[in-house]
């Protein structure tokens, strides 16, 4: 069985950057590439707080991972009062998986790599063990979790910690000669969460996070209800190029957030780092990688409870940012308090058609 210092479960954004910030000269370290196993539910939009973090590195973006079009406003649907408005915002659309390849192209060479899908981790007497899906054995002193909502750090070390969870399903369809545009869809009867509509490079995409019982009929009827209510053209959803689905989590304002304990870490949504509103992920991602791999590098790994205090401390602004979220979500997820908000136009921007240009 092949030993190491770290294993850093899961080459996302988090267990990427944690990876390329990491001292490799200190730790002997190991990441568990599982991307190639199933495809990642997600926007692929870049918030402006993740395009922050990205200046902070000095990192630029190869043209090649730009998606068509980039879009400046997000069209909000709400189904259940029948209302639309347009808000301002300043997203990146972005190919999902060739910002997940940038991101791993960074990690140093002194961090050994493999393709797995972990089935299990246990604490040992001298650390942890990690099984593979296929039987491969793995040790370590120190694990770090960077594997999703679903993945097995958290579920296996710490199972009374358990994250709300919701379906995430995503649908590419063709799209024509449709004019791009980028919606964000609330409807109270199919979802207690969001759902959306965007475009990449000629593909129209349709997803949204549902309940798990029944969620893919919430999502048949979610798409009916909006080709029978004109939001979308009729033939929209006719052929479906990809259907894709996984698990996605929302903390609570009560609970959530947990960041591990003893050898075992937490980054990103494994630690319940994630938007309760929109399901935002990749800038807490990042920040978590970046602070967890300070912690490791400012002191010495064989004292635990310090890289816990100093990494807890360094990302409680991103537990109050959840908190501050969890606040702002029934404004939009309320029927009666978004239809206020919507009425109300607040925020909102007037689309000019060309004749009211003229």
């Amino acid at each position: 069985m092949k030993e190491y210092d770290v294993i850093i479960v899961g080459a996302g954004p988090a267990g990427s950057n944690f990876a390329r910030l990491l001292d490799t000269q200190k730790y002997r370290t190991l990441i568990i590439d599982g991307s190639e196993d199933h495809d990642k539910v997600c926007g692929g939009l870049l918030s402006p707080d993740a395009q922050d973090i990205l200046a902070r590195y000095d990192l630029c973006l190869p043209k090649e991972i730009l998606a068509s079009p980039q879009l400046f406003s997000v069209r909000t649907i709400d189904l259940s009062n029948n209302l639309v408005r347009h808000y301002r915002r300043s997203y990146m659309n972005v190919d999902r998986k060739g910002l997940d390849s940038f991101f791993k192209s960074l990690i140093p060479p002194t961090v050994d790599k493999i393709h797995g899908r972990c089935k299990r981790v246990a604490k040992t007497d001298s650390g942890y063990e990690i099984e593979l899906v296929g039987g491969e054995m793995l040790g370590c002193k120190w694990v770090v979790g960077a594997d999703g909502a679903s993945g097995n750090v958290r579920m296996s070390l710490f199972k009374d910690k358990e994250l709300q969870k919701y379906v995430a399903i995503q649908q590419w369809f063709p799209a024509g000669e449709t004019n791009p545009y980028y919606s964000c869809i609330f409807d109270n009867e199919t979802s207690s969460g969001c759902s959306w509509i965007f475009f990449k490079d000629g593909m129209l995409i349709f997803g949204g996070a549902f309940d798990r019982k029944g969620c893919r009929e919430a999502f048949e009827e979610q798409k009916k209800k909006l080709a029978d209510g004109g939001f979308v053209d009729s033939n929209a959803f006719s052929d479906p190029v990809r259907t894709e689905a996984c698990l996605v989590s929302r903390p609570r304002l009560s609970g959530g957030i947990f960041r591990g304990k003893g050898g075992a870490f937490l980054l990103g949504e494994a630690a319940g780092f994630i938007s309760p509103s929109s399901f935002e992920g990749i800038s807490y991602a990042l920040f978590s990688g970046e602070m967890l791999a300070d912690a490791f590098n400012r002191y010495s790994a064989e004292k635990i409870s310090t890289i816990h205090r100093y990494y807890n401390r360094k990302t409680q602004k991103l537990k109050a940012k959840v908190a501050m979220r969890c606040i702002k979500r029934p404004f939009m997820y309320n029927k009666l308090l978004r239809k206020l908000v919507m009425k109300s136009g607040l925020t909102s921007i007037k689309i000019k058609t060309p004749k009211e240009k003229e």
